[in-house]
């Protein structure tokens, strides 16, 4: 318990260090750019494999197990929307982003850490936390909703190859699913609970890599330990989300 308590001041800490008001916005928006591009483009293309193949084996599942005559065949595409839109392209993708973002963060700092980088920083007089960190949160923080987007739309799009694959839907019931009863505020709700959870991976990672001690073996812990605890903060907070929005 009292390691618990002294992790999260220690985390509280580094985060209030973190966001502090840059004292170079020229060298800030020079490493938020370099971050966007290297947490958030470089993770586009694995969300988009990703999302296409769940969405139509989300399909494909879907009108296995609803065969029966008495439920109608719409109901598989509006199923399939409602998992991808509330869910998957929320939740499900931030779990995956955290084990390769996060690890990214953890291992870079944590790398800066045992070979005394950050120590110099120190020394020059630089803030630290506030260069590494507060690129990375606002930058994964900035672009993850265009991820998102990205995952509904090609999620969706998996769906519909779908049911031109499969002989137990047809598209045109398949998009009259998609079309039936559609709420605009769950593209709203996955964007927000995925701006929190962007946040939690960033700031965990960085935590864990910016505490670490020792040498390489210990960076490689750092970093497994910031994909855990990251999964796990995102699961939480997404019990806590969902109650607030949609309850």
């Amino acid at each position: 318990m009292n390691e618990s308590l002294h992790g999260l001041g220690e985390y509280v800490l580094l985060i209030k260090k973190a966001i502090a008001i840059p004292d170079r916005w020229g060298m800030f928006f020079k490493q938020l750019i370099k971050e966007i591009y290297k947490l958030g483009v470089d993770s586009l293309w694995i969300v988009i494999i990703i999302s296409i193949f769940i969405g139509t084996v989300t399909a494909i599942q879907i009108s296995l197990n609803i065969a029966s005559p008495l439920i109608p065949k719409f109901t598989i595409g509006y199923t399939t929307r409602e998992i991808i839109l509330l869910e998957f392209s929320s939740s499900i993708m931030c779990l995956i982003l955290a084990g390769k973002v996060g690890s990214n963060i953890a291992s870079e700092i944590g790398t800066m850490r045992i070979t005394e980088q950050i120590d110099a920083m120190e020394i020059m007089g630089v803030n630290s936390a506030n260069f590494l960190i507060m690129p990375k949160i606002a930058g994964l923080m900035l672009f993850i909703p265009v991820l998102v987007i990205f995952s509904m739309f090609t999620g969706i799009i998996g769906g519909i190859s779908a049911s031109y694959l499969d002989t137990r839907m047809t598209p045109s019931s398949f998009e009259y699913g998609l079309q039936f009863y559609f709420n605009h505020f769950y593209i709203w709700y996955s964007i927000i609970k995925s701006v929190v959870y962007a946040f939690i991976i960033s700031s965990t990672a960085a935590y864990y890599g910016y505490n670490v001690k020792g040498g390489a073996l210990d960076v490689g812990k750092a970093s497994t330990n910031a994909v855990v605890m990251s999964s796990i903060m995102i699961l939480l907070a997404d019990v806590i989300l969902t109650h607030l929005m949609l309850t």
